[in-house]
């Protein structure tokens, strides 16, 4: 199964270079960095009080740092050295945890932090982006009338745009999808006929290429915000994490091919408004126009600027929609790796890899729109946006220089590459760090919700499945003949021909024994077949195999499936298939049902039990340890398991049982006489208390 799977990739059309693998890039990865042209010179020229404090050499240094930090950050690390540590294929923070984890147990906390992050960032980008593209309608007249005049009525535009890109996501966008790809390639190579357009009233400016112009900005009194000014450069790379994480869906030779193309047309854009500024800086009208007056539209030729506007608002809602989708994967890899809650995940169409998650969709539209209605314009947001995405680049960081040192990369050399990226990215979160007060405080405080989130996720679930609390655990093997008397004995009726448990198998043989009290105390349950089925999520993404274990029995079955944490954890269809297998080959007896609507059906019914734990009054674990679990266990009602394992359409029992950890602490009676004299010596403010081990 597992060669089908390896096969299967390599046969993948996205895994080799191709003319469709390079529109779909264009399409799929670059929405986030292809829509930066759209508000950085923007911000930068804000930021440093208006287009009259714009000088010559602000200009080309901005430009100078804009393309060292592409080149550096985004070509060098991203798609240089990140993409080479893909997981089968696949990219990302989660991916590239898998291929890590094992090094380190603490690994896990730059994987939670990164990943939470980058969600926060997810939030706000596509906020920024449509509303940006929007604002660029304002004042343009269509048939010789204004339509957008002011802010208020680009904040009602953009809050209708983005509420319909988000209510057309249960739909699937498996048919709009297609058209990303020619879209943005018509949007890059506007990108850079705008940027040459402008670029030939002044082929000097490529000077601006020399470092000497980006190191001499930074020091240099026409830059009012001294190293903060990175805050704004910072804004022209803020898709490289994206970069990384939509690896798989396009492959790595496609992103080495477009990825020249899409910098070119990016540098191109910038260079054409560096131009445009300097000639125009001094014009009064422009500067009369203050944070109103965008460099990217207003640098266009006049009969171009409608379809420029139009065609930046396409980018931006592909953009958006390529983040919301990193969304719901990057969701869905955590919930897989049980570093978060399971969500109910919906498959609208048959488009690999194309999921749909109504609660992260709900979450983010909502604040999507707050960020809208609460920033009110491109400006306000784009000085709050990118504190989060710099947190992600340096758990990434961290991530890679283990990577490396798994590789056996030359340790001193690996290290000093690393230092350098990690000293860049600091800086670039120090001087982020300023935008903490602008706003960026609403986003961290979600990266900091969802991160408290995955911890009590992570701990809780490991506290609850402690292997230290070995009498919480039974042996299998030692209720073998009870199973097998329970399902001979006539005086009970048929519970159902196979019984499952998802639970986990420990040391091949041991299961939390609140199982066996379900099957054997709080109600017993005859069947044919006991299914005890443990789900093994792996480090590589599409793995697809299953084990069993009978213990000499053709009524008590193991089964351990092994599932990548990119493959749907439909466990009602996997389970089917290893009942046929195993009848196949004798090793459990056929099941023919007398009624059925399938002819000689040999396959009986199923029942699905799953437990959910209550913390027991009786539990004795420290006071930090008890409030996790129960935090945990608060978040587990807001969750369906038999949707997350695809068992929406099975029957399904919930049983409540009582979690009991630690130390149990009893107190017993003592037979007292029934007369009052007795009674008397008890004082009644205090527990009888005779416990033994006291």
């Amino acid at each position: 199964m597992e060669k089908n799977q390896l096969n299967s990739l390599k046969n993948n059309p996205h895994s080799k270079m191709s003319a469709a693998g390079f529109l779909i890039a264009l399409g799929i990865v670059y929405g986030d960095i292809g829509t930066s042209p759209l508000y950085v010179m923007h911000s930068l020229m804000v930021g440093n009080g208006g287009l009259s404090k714009m000088s010559t050499n602000f200009i080309l240094g901005s430009v100078s740092l804009i393309f060292w930090t592409l080149t550096i950050v985004t070509t060098i690390k991203y798609v240089l050295i990140a993409l080479r540590a893909d997981n089968r294929g696949e990219g990302g923070i989660f991916a590239l945890y898998t291929l890590v984890r094992k090094r380190a147990k603490w690994l896990i906390i730059p994987a939670m932090i990164g990943g939470a992050t980058f969600l926060a960032d997810g939030m706000m980008t596509p906020a920024v982006t449509v509303t940006a593209a929007i604002e660029g309608l304002k004042g343009v007249k269509f048939n010789g009338n204004i339509l957008i005049s002011n802010q208020t009525h680009v904040i009602i535009i953009t809050l209708i745009i983005l509420s319909t890109l988000f209510f057309i996501q249960r739909f699937g966008t498996q048919l709009i999808g297609r058209a990303f790809g020619p879209i943005m390639l018509v949007w890059f190579s506007f990108l850079g006929l705008m940027g040459i357009y402008n670029i030939t009233f002044d082929w000097t400016i490529i000077r601006a290429l020399n470092p000497y112009y980006a190191i001499a900005l930074l020091r240099s009194p026409a830059n009012i915000r001294g190293i903060f000014i990175l805050g704004s450069i910072f804004l022209a790379t803020t898709g490289a994490e994206a970069l990384y994480s939509d690896m798989g869906h396009v492959g790595r030779p496609n992103i080495y091919t477009s990825w020249p193309f899409v910098k070119i047309c990016l540098l191109l854009s910038y260079l054409g408004q560096a131009v445009w500024l300097l000639r125009l800086k001094s014009d009064p009208a422009l500067q009369a126009m203050g944070s109103a007056m965008n460099p990217f539209y207003e640098s266009m030729p006049s009969n171009l600027r409608l379809f420029g506007i139009l065609l930046s608002a396409m980018a931006a809602i592909i953009a958006s929609q390529a983040l919301i989708s990193g969304s719901y994967t990057l969701v869905s890899e955590a919930t897989k790796l049980r570093i978060f809650p399971r969500l109910k995940t919906y498959y609208p169409t048959n488009f690999k890899g194309q999921l749909y998650i109504p609660t992260v969709n709900s979450i983010i539209w909502v604040v999507c729109l707050f960020i809208v209605i609460y920033f009110k314009t491109s400006e306000n947001m784009s000085n709050a946006y990118g504190l989060e995405i710099t947190i992600t680049m340096l758990m990434t960081t961290i991530l890679l220089h283990q990577w490396l040192l798994m590789k056996r990369a030359n340790r001193f050399f690996s290290t000093i590459i690393i230092s350098f990226f990690f000293v860049i990215e600091i800086i670039f979160f120090i001087t982020n760090s300023s935008k903490f007060i602008h706003g960026a405080y609403i986003t961290m405080g979600i990266a900091a919700l969802l991160i408290i989130v995955m911890f009590i996720w992570r701990y809780g679930d490991r506290l609850m499945d402690d292997n230290t609390f070995r009498s919480h655990f039974a042996s299998l093997l030692a209720f073998k003949h009870q199973l097998n008397d329970l399902r001979k004995d006539p005086s009970y009726p048929l519970y159902t021909t196979n019984l499952v448990y998802l639970t986990k198998v420990h040391d091949g043989y041991r299961i939390k024994k609140n199982i066996l009290y379900s099957i054997l105390d709080k109600r017993p349950k005859r069947a044919e077949v006991y299914w005890f089925v443990t789900v093994n999520v792996t480090d590589e993404p599409y793995t697809a195999a299953y084990s069993v274990e009978t213990f000499d029995t053709d009524y008590m079955v193991s089964v351990q499936l092994y599932l990548g944490f990119r493959v749907d954890q439909k466990v009602n269809v996997y389970l089917r298939q290893v009942v046929n297998d195993m009848m196949a080959n004798g090793e459990i007896k056929p099941q023919p049902q007398k009624y059925t609507t399938i002819p000689d059906r040999q396959v009986g019914d199923f029942s699905f039990v799953l437990i959910k734990e209550a913390l027991s009054p009786d539990t004795k674990i420290s006071g930090l340890k008890k409030t996790i679990i129960r935090a945990r266990l608060a978040l587990q009602k807001f969750i369906s398991p038999a949707n997350w394992f695809g068992l929406s359409y099975s029957d399904v029992i919930e049983e409540r049982v009582p979690l009991v950890l630690g130390k149990i602490s009893m107190n017993r009676l003592r037979l007292v006489r029934k007369d009052r004299s007795a009674l008397q010596d008890i004082p009644i403010d205090q527990p009888i208390d005779d416990d033994d081990d006291e």
